[in-house]
């Protein structure tokens, strides 16, 4: 996790009108594209709910990451996971549909930091509004390795599409 004796006091918000988004740039052009185009009419529509990284200067996106909810396909999932589920044909997740950080604060653990909040943020939330798991759609192999570093597993058939039960994220935040 970053030291807050080395930076500004990290802050994650809700996107909102004030947050600078077009010199936020993660190296990945579909990243940058959705951030600095089609992040604030997602959230307006209440498509995906982004939120956004900040230190110091809280207009400065340093990284973000969107939630919104989603099904997974019972026969999508490994079958020793889908049999320990009701035979439903969806099962209610959580997509974490994108996560970035900024080339400038590459290596400091950020990326981490906002997956923490976010599968916290899913987690506290999950006794009001049921998600079974957090899926998230790996962008590239780094990406899936990333996810696979935190327990993610991977679909039978999709490798790059990846989830971490709610059990084990409850795990990590009920101790």
């Amino acid at each position: 996790m970053p030291d807050a004796s080395d930076e500004p006091p990290y802050r994650i918000l809700p996107l909102g009108s004030h947050h600078d988004r077009r010199s936020f740039s993660c190296g990945k052009e579909k990243l940058d594209a959705y951030l600095q185009k089609q992040a604030r009419s997602e959230a307006r529509r209440r498509i995906a709910a982004p939120f956004v990284l900040t230190a110091g200067d809280e207009s400065n996106v340093i990284g973000y990451y969107t939630l919104s909810t989603t099904g997974i396909m019972l026969e999508d999932l490994p079958p020793e996971v889908a049999q320990k589920l009701p035979r439903y044909p969806i099962v209610p997740a959580t997509l974490l549909g994108r996560l970035a950080v900024d080339s400038g604060y590459h290596g400091r653990g950020l990326g981490e930091f906002l997956l923490m909040d976010a599968l916290f943020r899913t987690w506290r939330h999950a006794e009001e509004i049921a998600s079974f798991a957090v899926l998230v759609d790996a962008i590239d192999e780094n990406a899936a390795k990333f996810y696979a570093r935190y327990e993610f597993q991977s679909f039978p058939d999709q490798p790059s599409r990846l989830f971490l039960p709610m059990k084990k994220i409850a795990q990590l935040f009920s101790k």
